[in-house]
């Protein structure tokens, strides 16, 4: 086994694994019911895979890494499914490549939910067999599979919101409730943090990923943060003073991509002026001008904070100022499935540090002093990608309850913006 989990996980009875497994599980195909089965084929772009291979591949993942090695006399349903739900793991095999699996009509979705099946009974047969209490690699095979299964759960509602707006019909995937919206939102109140030496990265006997390993100090200066996350009604005045027309806002490569993609707002925005409306998960919605922005790529919130006269927050601040905050807010259990203004009576320390949007920092994505990649399959979960990327924290509105942490590091490419991501300013002190 890798260092790509902590093996110091605190020892669970089997009943408690089995719950969360199976929680895990049947949240999945909760997320997948509103959708037709036509739904869950589609491929809107590269970047988002269908629903069904969703399903498949996270059901590929415990296969691969649990029941082929440790379940005996393992079965495999179909040999052809390691190929089809295989999604970047050189050492696992070849794979159907990415920007086709829209293609992937075959096997049907009720073979995908057979296979779910399949692969579920033995998961159950290995935890019954209490193999993953007595071997902590093998429990920690457990933990990866159930945290990756919840990214996957967060990638379903991404991948069909993407789906959905680029539909004519602009189909609903849940009915919204009726929200009032408010009056203007308190301006942003500015914090400060002393800065000095810093422990950063995990540290105690929880799940995590390698790439929050190891544990080190980071020396920081002294900054401050904005309470909140910036707000539509903040990104509006940005584009009406031609924040996507001015270059000096925008890095080199930012430029190109506005121009390249016809950037003039947000990610699934549509109208002009004052008369904006967003695509969400909830239909064709006006934009909340008291909502946090989202949909915004990190060139979209660096030119922000530049005409903001700011700047993005480096990932050690950011988590720094996290330390001690309670993980919760707008996170998927809430049921908003979108970013929702900062809560009433607010008035006092940082809010919105988890839930509604994954906010960019000015990090780039690379290894923490000491990392190492474990070696096989498993090793590439996070190691490979460390170029050319950069670190968001938090979590989302479509972030599985439990899953964020404050040391928790996702990581996107600066021009990509079909998920829930957003920002919050920073400065020097």
């Amino acid at each position: 086994m890798t260092a790509l989990v902590n093996h110091d996980v605190p020892t669970t009875s089997p009943s408690s694994l089995s719950r969360r497994l199976a929680e895990t599980r049947r949240l999945s195909l909760e997320l997948a019911a509103p959708l037709s089965a036509e739904d869950q084929v589609v491929q809107p772009m590269d970047d988002a895979s269908p629903t069904k291979w969703h399903l498949a591949h996270t059901t590929w993942f415990f296969e691969t890494f649990l029941c082929r090695p440790h379940v005996a006399g393992y079965r495999v349903l179909d040999e052809r499914f390691a190929y089809c739900f295989n999604s970047y793991y050189e050492a696992a095999g070849p794979r159907h490549p990415r920007p086709k699996r829209g293609l992937l009509t075959r096997p049907s979705l009720d073979e995908v939910l057979e296979y779910r099946e399949h692969v579920d009974a033995a998961l159950a047969t290995l935890l019954e067999q209490g193999m993953p209490l007595s071997d902590p690699a093998l429990r920690g095979l457990f933990d990866l599979g159930i945290n990756h299964e919840q990214q996957h759960q967060e990638l379903v509602l991404t991948d069909i919101l993407a789906l959905f707006a680029a539909n004519p019909l602009r189909p609903v995937y849940k009915p919204a409730q009726p929200t009032a919206v408010g009056g203007e939102m308190h301006a942003a109140r500015w914090l400060e943090f002393p800065g000095g030496i810093h422990g950063v990265g995990h540290r105690d006997g929880s799940f995590c990923y390698d790439n929050e390993c190891p544990r080190h100090e980071a020396l920081l200066r002294d900054y401050r943060l904005a309470d909140r996350l910036v707000t539509n009604r903040e990104w509006m005045e940005f584009m009406a003073d031609g924040g996507y027309t001015t270059p000096a806002h925008w890095l080199a490569d930012g430029w190109a991509a506005v121009n390249a993609n016809g950037w003039t707002a947000p990610g699934y925005w549509e109208g002009k002026d004052g008369d904006w409306r967003q695509m969400t998960l909830r239909g064709l919605l006006p934009v909340d001008p008291n909502a946090p922005v989202c949909h915004v790529s990190y060139f979209e919130a660096d030119a922000f904070a530049r005409w903001a006269g700011k700047r993005l927050p480096t990932e050690f601040e950011w988590e720094a100022s996290a330390a001690g905050i309670p993980v919760r807010g707008n996170t998927l259990s809430s049921g908003a499935l979108r970013p929702m203004p900062a809560p009433a009576g607010s008035a006092d320390g940082l809010v919105q540090m988890f839930g509604d949007v994954w906010q960019w920092t000015q990090s780039a994505y690379s290894a923490y002093p000491g990392f190492r990649a474990g070696p096989g399959a498993i090793g590439e979960y996070n190691g490979k990608f460390m170029n050319g990327q950069y670190v968001l924290r938090g979590a989302s509105c479509a972030t599985p309850e439990g899953h964020s942490r404050a040391t928790y590091r996702n990581f996107f490419y600066p021009h990509q913006r079909w998920q829930f991501t957003g920002l919050r300013l920073a400065d020097d002190a």
